[in-house]
Parts: structure tokens; C-alpha cells; sequence
């Protein structure tokens, strides 16, 4: 009985053994940074470490056109102001020739008629 738990031990030892010689073997082809999985591990990192610097630029540059942008808009809305005050000033003056107008043929419709009346 005790020569059989031996032989069982010694066959789980050696079973154990090829297990981990399997395992290191695994681990080792998996570490390796020239074509295995370690080396796509270090690559992706290496570009997510360059996408955070880009995207960091990308914000930098955003927040800068963001303010630039804003600035453009108060002085587009500020000629606009103006160009609504010119405009009604430039409606203004032609609702009073206009109404020049219209007193000027009042009155040389006046004036001719006293003519034509004989009251000049």
C-alpha cells in the first residue's frame, strides 16, 4: 500500500513538473517583446501613451480656438449692432425726404393751383 502511495506521488510530482515546465514555457513565449503577446502589450502602450499626448494637444488647441472663436463672435455681434443702427438711420432719412418730397409737391401743387386761379 505504501509502494502504491509513493508510485501515486511520484507520478503527481512528475505530472506537476511538465505542467509548470509547460507553463514557463507559455509565460516565456508570451513575455517576449520581440514577437510575442509582450510585444503587442508594449506597443499598444507606447501608442496610448503618444493618443494622450495628441489628445492632449487636441484640447489645448481647442480651448485656444474656443477663446478665439468667442472673441470673433462679440466683435461680429457688435458690427452687427452697428449695421442695424446704420440701417435704420438710412431708412430714417429716406421716410423724411420722402415726406420732403411730398410737402414739395404739396406746396407746388398749391402754388399752381393759385396760379391757375389767378390769385398769384
Amino acid at each position: 500500500m505504501e509502494l502504491i502511495a509513493n508510485v501515486l506521488l511520484a507520478a503527481g510530482a512528475f505530472g506537476a513538473a511538465v505542467y509548470c515546465l509547460v507553463l514557463s514555457r507559455r509565460l516565456s513565449r508570451f513575455t517576449q517583446l520581440e514577437n510575442g503577446m509582450g510585444g503587442a502589450i508594449a506597443v499598444l502602450s507606447a501608442q496610448v501613451d503618444d493618443m494622450t499626448r495628441a489628445l492632449g494637444q487636441a484640447q489645448t488647441a481647442a480651448g485656444d480656438q474656443t477663446a478665439r472663436l468667442e472673441g470673433l463672435t462679440r466683435r461680429a455681434e457688435a458690427a452687427a449692432a452697428r449695421l442695424d443702427l446704420l440701417v435704420a438711420r438710412l431708412r430714417l432719412r429716406r421716410r423724411r425726404q420722402r415726406e420732403r418730397q411730398r410737402e414739395g409737391k404739396t406746396e407746388n401743387a398749391k402754388h399752381d393751383a393759385s396760379v391757375l386761379s389767378g390769385e398769384a
